[in-house]
């Protein structure tokens, strides 16, 4: 093996004067021959290009002469040229890392830089390629340090730094749960603190209130006879229990009333948007007066939407349910419109009342108002007009095909709202 790298270096030492022995050959026997052609040679030979010359092939005129290369480590290394000695540093000492490269450059393998290394017999040819058999995390530049860290957050803004374990917490002291139940005893007179206590409960969350509306006071103008239509509502208590009044029917001019109902209940807050209503229902009708039980809920419902529904039981056993639903969609600051839906429902066939089971009655309607606000701080007053469309369902429609009245009915509504 010694002696094939020494082949190598020898015929790369020899291989340039050789080939400048051949060349000198060539041109005298090319003199021999054909002395013009030679004259055109040796003209042409005085263009000697710089890397040629660097190679010891031709010799540069004075004036094509170029500064030599560079010689930069790695070819130095490789034996293609030496490394000039570089000035001393500051300190005195030679920068000598290049020079190390340079001296050894004549015992290395010129292909040491381009040929990967030979395995041994017996190892892993891909042992280049492979990761090194050490398992490294690959989140270990993103984990928290191996020292441990005080357990309190606060730690290190006041003493006990570094320390894991937390102060023991105590009970309170004895003399804590001693003295009176509200703090205001120990300044001001004990029942003069009761009295202010009593006072601030009611003014916040029992303060006592009333309100009554008067939904639809109307008059409604159809293809038969003309008829009326009212619908109110009064309340007295807080803002969790109430006493709650509503009444509401309908009945034909010239004819009197139709039917009539009178409800009293007990109102109390389920939350903040709705109450749970329980009480009596009373029915003022010609021939069948009945009494209810009531089980109901009444409040706004997502979206603005005010919803009234219940649950009527009879004193005969009759279940019966109603469901109101309306929307103020306001147009202006006293302008509003009204879209109201009702649907009425019962269990079970009641003749003597002309109810079928299933859903009874439909109305749909809407009603466009402008309020009156006066400045006097009195009832505010809202007249409307609308129209209205009433169709009777299953069972119930055949009672009053057969009673000769009207199925469906489109009525033209005017009327007045008002509250105080």
């Amino acid at each position: 093996m010694k002696q094939l790298v020494s082949f190598f270096v020898a015929a790369s030492i020899a291989g340039p004067a050789l080939a400048q022995h051949v060349d000198h050959d060539q041109a005298q026997d090319l003199q021999a021959e054909d002395p013009p052609a030679a004259a055109a040679s040796s003209a042409n030979a005085g263009e000697c290009a710089p890397e040629h010359a660097a190679m010891g092939r031709c010799t540069m005129a004075p004036e094509e002469a170029v500064p030599a290369p560079t010689c930069l480590p790695e070819h130095a290394a490789i034996g293609h040229c030496t490394l000039t000695a570089r000035p001393p540093s500051p300190s005195g000492q030679t920068m000598d890392d290049d020079a190390e490269l340079g001296a050894l450059a004549p015992e290395a393998d010129p292909h040491a830089f381009h040929q990967p290394s030979v395995p041994a017999q017996g190892s892993d040819p891909h042992a280049g390629h492979q990761m090194p058999t050490q398992q490294v995390d690959p989140h270990a530049g993103h984990q928290q340090p191996a020292s441990p860290l005080p357990a309190d957050p606060h730690a290190s803004h006041g003493a006990g730094q570094g320390q894991n374990a937390l102060p023991p917490i105590a009970p309170p002291p004895p003399e804590a749960l001693t003295g009176p139940a509200y703090a205001q005893d120990l300044f001001s007179d004990p029942a003069a603190a009761a009295r202010s206590r009593a006072e601030l409960t009611q003014a916040h969350g029992n303060l006592k209130a009333y309100r009554l509306l008067i939904d639809q006071l109307e008059a409604a103008i159809g293809d038969g006879e003309d008829g009326f239509a009212w619908d109110a509502q009064f309340w007295y208590g807080g803002d969790f229990d109430k006493l709650w009044l509503k009444s509401e029917g309908e009945g034909e001019f010239g004819s009197g009333l139709g039917t009539a109902e009178v409800q009293a209940l007990w109102s109390h807050a389920i939350g903040p948007w709705f109450d749970l209503q329980t009480g009596v229902r009373q029915d003022l009708r010609s021939g069948a007066d009945r009494t209810h039980l009531v089980l109901g809920a009444q409040g706004l419902a997502p979206y603005w939407f005010e919803i009234d529904g219940a649950l009527f039981l009879s004193m005969k056993g009759d279940v019966t349910g109603r469901l109101e639903a309306e929307y103020d969609l306001r147009l202006t600051h006293a302008l509003i419109l009204q879209p109201r839906a009702e649907i009425d429902i019962s269990l079970q066939d009641v003749p003597e009342l002309g109810l079928g089971s299933g859903p009874t009655t439909g109305e749909i309607g809407v009603r466009l108002r402008h309020e009156f606000y006066p400045s006097s701080g009195a009832a505010v007053v809202a007249p409307y007009i609308g129209v209205q469309y009433e169709q009777a369902f299953g069972q119930t429609a055949d009672f009053r095909r057969a009673a000769g009245e009207d199925v469906g009915s489109w009525s033209l509504l005017l009327g007045v709202r008002t509250w105080f």
